[in-house]
């Protein structure tokens, strides 16, 4: 069994324990954070430590916190020689400058503590230094997911700006289509089917393949009815800087 310490008690930290803990494979091992005690909802039987010098002895050591703090932490490891990974999509292994063996450990998905999060399918990008350690962590991946990669820091740092167009950018898009329809009196949940149909059209096939609406017709009458209706100047900015992308992608030069 493969003994793990998760250094972080935040959102990517509670999942992954209790992932690992729910795994025969996997012994969580301690887990560490700035708290007094354990937080909640965590599982009770797991030891916890809130000063790194009480850290126990483990196969892996997982960094799970904010990717600013991920220097601090490495700083202050009372040990040497041991396998110390971080768990951030836009830092570089490098940040684990030090005495210990290094790599990542990326969970590519957005993570709540209010969430149940199935790993099965989440995609996990590891990289090491080492080949031991880097067939230690695809071992790890795959007791916990199917979808497994070998992924360097410069790739990972693409894949999450990818990410964050297609998660973070579509989100705030929602919230402007939540907008427009809260300031004309209507329910954002007649969106939600559209919503959903267009994110299972593109588990077959390429976004642009599927691509449609007005830009993509160039029809130069819906795209300035569009135009004149929205009166927030930011949503208006965003609408014309995606309408012309669209347009140029799809060969349209109309307006």
């Amino acid at each position: 069994m493969l003994n793990t310490v998760i250094i972080g008690t935040g959102n990517l930290a509670f999942q992954l324990a209790n992932v690992f803990y729910e795994t025969e494979e996997i012994h969580v091992t301690q887990i560490c954070g700035r708290a007094p005690s354990l937080p909640s909802g965590f599982y009770s039987d797991i030891d916890y430590c809130s000063t790194y010098e009480a850290l126990l002895e483990a196969d892996v050591y997982v960094i799970a916190v904010s990717d600013s703090a991920i220097a601090s932490v490495v700083k202050q490891l009372p040990f040497k020689d041991r396998l110390v990974v971080h768990t951030a999509g836009a830092v570089s292994m490098e940040v684990l400058e030090g005495q210990n063996r290094k790599g990542v450990f990326y969970p590519l998905q957005s993570f709540s503590k209010n969430t149940t999060t199935t790993f099965t399918n989440i995609p996990i990008c590891v990289e090491a230094f080492q080949p031991k350690d880097h067939e230690l962590l695809i071992k790890i991946a795959n007791y916990i997911s199917n979808s497994v990669y070998t992924i360097d820091s410069q790739q990972r740092l693409a894949l999450h700006t990818a990410a964050v167009f297609v998660n973070n950018f579509t989100n705030h898009l929602y919230q402007i289509g939540f907008e427009i329809c809260e300031q004309h009196n209507l329910p954002f949940e007649v969106l939600k089917p559209i919503i959903i149909e267009t994110a299972h059209k593109i588990a077959n096939t390429s976004p642009k393949e599927v691509q449609t609406g007005p830009a993509k017709r160039g029809d130069t009458d819906t795209l300035k009815k569009h135009i004149n209706s929205i009166t927030d100047k930011k949503h208006l900015e965003i609408y014309n800087l995606l309408t012309q992308h669209i347009l140029s992608q799809h060969g349209k030069n109309i307006l």
